[in-house]
C-alpha cells in the first residue's frame, strides 16, 4: 500500500553552500472509484482513508446519504495486471470499488457524469447551482432562528488549531487540510491531502461511515481557497458553515447565497471576510 510520505534526496543551496541532504516528500498517487464494478472517476490523492474519500466522493455525488445505503467499499485485486482470470497481478490498492446496499438505485454514471460532474472543477453556471440545490437531502436552513450561531473570536482561532493538528504538513509542507469543528470551535475531525477536495471527502465519508451525516452542527475549515467544488461538498453534506484562509470563487460564493451556506473567506487573523450567510454569525446587524 502506498504511503503518506516518500524519501528523496535532494541538493540544497543556502547562502552558496552546497550540500546534499534526504527531504520527507508527500506521496501522491491515482485513485480509481468504481461503483458497482463500472469506472466512475479517478483521482489524485494521497494514500490513506482511501475508504472514506471514496464514500465522501459518493456523497457529494448525491448517490450515498446514509451509511445504510453502502454494502461494502473493497480494493480491486490485480489492479496493476496479470491474468485476471487466476487472480494475478500485484494488488496497487489504487482502485476501490463501491457496492450500494440492495434496494439502493445505481445510477447511470455515464448519464450523471456528464450531467453533473464534481471530481476536478465541476460544471460552471446556473446549471450546477441548480443541481446542488435540487439534489442535496439535507437544505440548509436560510433564516434567522438558526440553531448554528458563531462568535467572531471562534472563527478566528480555526486556522492556527488546523495547522496545529497538520502532522503530515510539518514533515513535507506540501498537504492541504480539512478541519471539522463544532460551532463552539472543538475540533471534531481533519484529514490531508495533496487534494483539498479530497480532504474534505474523506472528512465526510468518515462521517457517513460512522452514521454522522447530515453534519448540520458543524464548520468545515480548509486550507487555501474556498472553490465552489468544497462548496458543494460542504451543502451535500449538510455543513452549514464553510471558512477557508483564501479567497473564494465566484462560483462558490453564488452557491452560498443560493443554498444559504455561510461562506467566509480571507480568514486570518481576527480579519475575515463573510460573502455569504450572515445571519449564522453573533454580531450585531449580521442577520441582515
Amino acid at each position: 500500500m502506498g504511503r503518506v510520505t516518500e524519501r528523496r534526496r535532494v541538493i540544497r543551496i543556502r547562502d552558496g553552500v552546497v550540500s546534499t541532504r534526504p527531504d520527507t516528500l508527500v506521496a501522491e498517487e491515482p485513485m480509481e472509484i468504481r461503483l458497482g464494478g463500472k469506472p466512475l472517476a479517478i483521482t489524485m490523492r494521497t494514500p490513506g482513508d482511501d475508504f472514506a474519500l471514496a464514500a465522501g466522493f459518493l456523497v457529494s455525488e448525491g448517490v450515498l446519504a446514509s451509511a445504510d445505503e453502502l454494502a461494502h467499499i473493497v480494493y480491486c485485486a490485480g489492479a496493476s495486471g496479470g491474468d485476471a482470470g487466476s487472480g494475478g497481478g500485484a494488488n496497487t490498492y489504487n482502485v476501490v470499488d463501491v457496492r450500494l446496499a440492495a434496494g439502493v438505485p445505481v445510477p447511470d454514471i455515464t448519464l450523471e457524469r456528464n450531467v453533473y460532474t464534481t471530481s476536478s472543477c465541476g460544471l460552471c453556471g446556473k446549471a450546477s447551482l441548480d443541481a446542488v440545490r435540487t439534489r442535496t437531502r439535507w437544505p440548509l436552513d436560510t433564516g434567522p432562528d438558526t440553531p448554528v450561531r458563531l462568535a467572531p473570536a471562534t472563527l478566528a482561532a480555526l486556522p492556527d488549531r488546523l495547522r496545529a493538528a497538520q502532522r503530515v504538513f510539518e514533515r513535507t509542507g506540501a498537504l492541504h487540510a480539512a478541519g471539522l469543528f463544532t460551532a463552539d470551535g472543538e475540533l471534531l475531525d481533519i484529514r490531508e491531502d495533496v487534494g483539498r477536495h479530497n480532504a474534505v471527502d474523506k472528512i465526510i465519508g468518515r462521517a457517513l461511515q460512522e452514521g454522522r451525516l447530515p453534519l448540520s452542527s458543524s464548520v468545515l475549515m480548509v486550507s487555501g481557497r474556498a472553490s465552489f467544488e468544497l462548496a458543494q461538498k460542504a451543502v451535500m453534506a449538510g455543513i452549514p458553515v464553510l471558512a477557508a484562509v483564501s479567497a473564494p470563487s465566484s462560483l462558490a460564493v453564488d452557491l452560498a447565497a443560493e443554498t444559504g451556506l455561510t461562506l467566509i473567506g480571507f480568514l486570518r487573523g481576527s480579519s475575515m471576510n463573510v460573502y455569504a450567510g450572515e445571519h449564522r454569525l453573533a454580531v450585531p446587524g449580521a442577520a441582515g
